[in-house]
């Protein structure tokens, strides 16, 4: 969406009284950090624990949208404890029928790099003021979970195949923030979503202002899987509940209009913005309808990101300025990203 997120990324802690806005996450990282992302692969039924996995070598398009604003991922201070090449990166699946044990396997990624993977894994371990973060595949298909490299706040690995049911857990340093989101489709170093916008984001600032994070999910580019955060090792409840409800509402999958869907391979695979589908200043938020004040999606012809967005993720960033979608953590708080829906609600 053209200009989308000129004012949109203006992270607000939650403190009494107020307090200046924190700077947020954008796409700068998306751009610059999917081109070198690294795969890795595990076969379903195991659990493993590697350290750093082989790069699929393939170089991920450009993204064609207008870039949403600075990132504030890499801004924390230098003191801040890096990641090291010894940190364990733990996968594992709730499935156990075809599990083989003892023994290492190989795995291939889509780009057809062929990895190890190794048995009797080891526990992770949270680096000193750092964060572990959980990706969760509860979709019926495999992802590929990714998120982009920080190079202030290096991990050793920052892709990962998963496959329905697996999850991975990994370890981030002090300070850091970036994008987790995932692809579908992965074949020969291409994907048929999640490339390239639209695609459903995951966004952190962690240790951001006065001991808390920022973080969110957001729909502003578009959605091609759905996902919900949960957080634990937190100050107070968390907002959203282990199934992906928020104030009662629940995460459903997206309906998405037929001048919306993105499709490849004869399916839908994403769902687009109506400023991508539909242009015109109001869905775009410029000219007249540019700013805060005047992007409201309910003065829209048709209001998309309530019928499309928000009726499916609550909790989510369904617009440019729906700033009321950044949910904040304070205390040694982890992450766990589920890629599904409410168990039941489709």
């Amino acid at each position: 969406m053209t200009g989308h997120r000129d004012g949109r990324r203006k992270y607000q802690p939650i403190v009494a009284g107020g307090l200046a806005a924190v700077a947020a996450l954008g796409l700068v990282l998306w751009l610059a950090g999917v081109g070198s992302s690294k795969s890795g692969s595990v076969q379903a039924g195991q659990s493993v624990s590697t350290t750093q996995q082989s790069t699929t070598g393939s170089t991920l398009p450009t993204q064609t949208q207008s870039a949403p604003g600075s990132s504030s991922a890499s801004s924390s201070s230098a003191s801040a404890t890096s990641a090291s090449s010894s940190a364990h990166v733990s996968t594992s699946t709730s499935r156990s029928a075809s599990a083989t044990s003892g023994s290492s396997s190989s795995a291939t990624t889509p780009a057809g790099t062929t990895t190890q993977s190794a048995s009797n894994p080891t526990s992770v371990t949270r680096p000193a003021g750092g964060h572990l973060i959980t990706i969760v595949n509860a979709v019926n298909q495999t992802i590929w979970a990714t998120t982009n490299p920080n190079a202030q706040h290096p991990i050793p690995q920052t892709n990962w195949r998963l496959d329905p049911g697996q999850s991975v857990t990994f370890a981030v340093p002090q300070g850091w923030g970036g994008r987790v989101w995932g692809k579908t489709g992965c074949s020969g170093g291409h994907c048929l979503s999640g490339d390239n916008p639209p695609a459903t984001l995951a966004e952190l600032t962690l240790d951001s202002f006065d001991g808390m994070d920022f973080y969110d999910v957001s729909l502003v580019d578009g959605s091609n899987l759905p996902m919900y955060i949960n957080t634990s090792h937190r100050v107070g409840p968390d907002p959203v509940s282990s199934t992906g409800c928020y104030q009662g509402a629940c995460t459903k999958p997206i309906v998405c209009p037929g001048p919306m869907q993105v499709k490849a391979a004869g399916q839908v695979v994403a769902c687009t913005t109506p400023c991508t589908a539909f242009g015109g200043d109001a869905y775009c938020c410029r000219g007249a309808w540019s700013g805060r004040e005047n992007c409201l999606p309910a003065k829209w012809p048709v209001d998309y990101a309530k019928l499309v967005y928000k009726d499916a993720e609550p909790y989510a960033y369904s617009y440019a300025f729906d700033d009321s979608a950044t949910m904040s953590c304070k205390g040694d708080c982890d992450y766990r990203i589920v890629f599904g829906v409410t168990p039941g609600a489709g």
